[in-house]
């Protein structure tokens, strides 16, 4: 899967988080770690998310723009 992510340089280095998973963010020195440590944080929140939708009725909905 690919995921939007916005990539920010700062003073101590890259602060990264997912435009399609709220609370999803991550850190790292260089903009690579930024987006390795990305990757693990995603990992985590969608095995977090699993976990918390165990037993519910799942649906999608369509929104008109």
């Amino acid at each position: 899967m690919k995921y939007k992510i916005a990539l920010q340089k700062s003073d101590e280095g890259y602060s990264v988080s997912v435009l399609g998973l709220p609370g999803c963010w991550s850190q790292g020195a260089t903009e690579q770690e930024a987006l390795a440590n990305i990757q693990d944080a995603i990992r985590e929140y969608l095995a977090a998310r699993e976990e918390l939708l165990k037993g519910a009725v799942v649906r999608e909905v369509e929104v008109a723009l």
